[in-house]
C-alpha cells in the first residue's frame, strides 16, 4: 500500500485547504477534487493503490471536511478558483485533474479556462445538467430544510444513494462523519450554486483529453446526460462500468484507478 501523507495549503487569505498527497514525487502528477459532503477521504481507496507513475494529491474544498468555512463562494466558479489557487500554493505546474460528481464541474471549469495547466481531465459520475434531474431536485428540496446540526440520518440517507452495491463500513462511517463536518448552509449554498449555474456551459472549450466514467447503476445521472458532455467535448472517451452506481470510484477503486493510470500512459506517450 502507497503511503498517505496529510497536509494542507493556505491557498488565499483566510482559506486554508487540507490536503492528502500519496505516489512517487517523479510520477505524473494527479489532483482528485471531490463532490458535495466529501473530502479528501473519498479518494482515500485510490491514494492507498497508487502506482509508482502517478503522484496522487487530493484537496479538501472549502466548507468540507477540516476545511476553513467561510461565510460564502460555494458556486461551481469559485470552487474552480480554489482548484487554481491550490495548484499555485503547491507548486503543480500541469496536472491530470479527476473529478467526482459535482467535483467534476469545478474541474472542468479550470481544464476549459486554465488548459496550459491541465495535461488530461477525468470525469467519474459527472454530470453535464442537473436541473432537469428529478433525484437532484429532491437533493435540493431535502437541503433547503437543513438546520444545524445536520442529523446523522441525513448524511446517511444522502451516501447510501451515492452506490449500487455495499462497501466497507468502516469506510462508510469514515464518509458519514466527514459529511457531518459540513453546516447547513454549506449543503444549502453549494446545491443553490450548483442548480442555479448554466452547467453545460461549463463544457465549452475543453480541448485537453478526457476521459468520462460513468456508472450504468447511476441513480442520478442516465446516459444520455453523459451523452451531451461526450457531444461537447471533442474527442472525449466514455467507460461504463456495469452494475456501479454513481461514485464509481467508491464501489471499483482498482479499476478506476488502473483506467486513469492507463489515460495518463497514453498522454505521457503523445507528449
Amino acid at each position: 500500500m502507497t503511503a498517505i501523507s496529510l497536509k494542507s495549503a493556505l491557498v488565499r487569505e483566510g482559506l486554508t485547504l487540507p490536503y492528502a498527497e500519496a505516489g512517487d514525487p517523479e510520477g505524473t502528477p494527479v489532483v482528485f477534487v471531490h463532490g458535495l459532503a466529501d473530502s479528501w477521504w473519498s479518494f482515500e481507496p485510490l491514494l492507498r493503490r497508487l502506482p509508482a507513475s502517478l503522484h496522487g494529491y487530493a484537496p479538501t474544498q472549502r466548507g468540507h471536511g477540516d476545511a476553513d468555512r467561510p461565510a460564502g463562494g460555494y458556486t461551481p466558479d469559485d470552487f474552480a478558483a480554489d482548484l487554481v489557487a491550490f495548484l499555485d500554493a503547491v507548486g503543480i505546474q500541469r496536472t491530470i485533474l479527476v473529478g467526482s460528481s459535482s467535483g467534476g464541474v469545478s474541474a472542468r471549469i479550470v481544464a476549459g479556462s486554465h488548459p496550459d495547466r491541465i495535461s488530461g481531465l477525468v470525469l467519474v459520475g459527472v454530470p453535464a445538467t442537473l436541473a432537469d434531474k428529478p433525484a437532484v431536485t429532491a437533493v435540493r428540496e431535502s437541503v433547503e430544510g437543513l438546520s444545524d446540526p445536520v442529523p446523522r440520518e441525513f448524511v446517511e440517507e444522502f451516501l447510501a444513494g451515492m452506490v449500487d452495491r455495499p462497501i466497507a463500513r468502516g469506510f462508510v462511517e469514515t464518509l458519514v462523519e466527514e459529511g457531518l463536518k459540513l453546516p447547513a448552509y454549506v449543503w444549502q449554498e453549494t446545491v443553490r450554486g450548483l442548480l442555479e449555474a448554466e452547467l453545460r456551459a461549463t463544457l465549452a472549450g475543453i480541448l485537453v483529453p478526457t476521459l468520462v466514467i460513468w456508472g450504468a447503476q447511476d441513480g442520478f445521472l442516465p446516459r444520455d446526460d453523459q451523452q451531451t458532455i461526450l457531444d461537447a467535448v471533442h474527442g472525449a472517451r466514455l467507460l461504463t462500468y456495469e452494475g456501479v452506481g454513481h461514485v464509481v470510484h467508491w464501489e471499483q477503486p482498482e479499476r478506476v484507478l488502473a483506467d486513469i493510470a492507463a489515460f495518463a500512459a497514453r498522454g505521457a506517450e503523445n507528449t
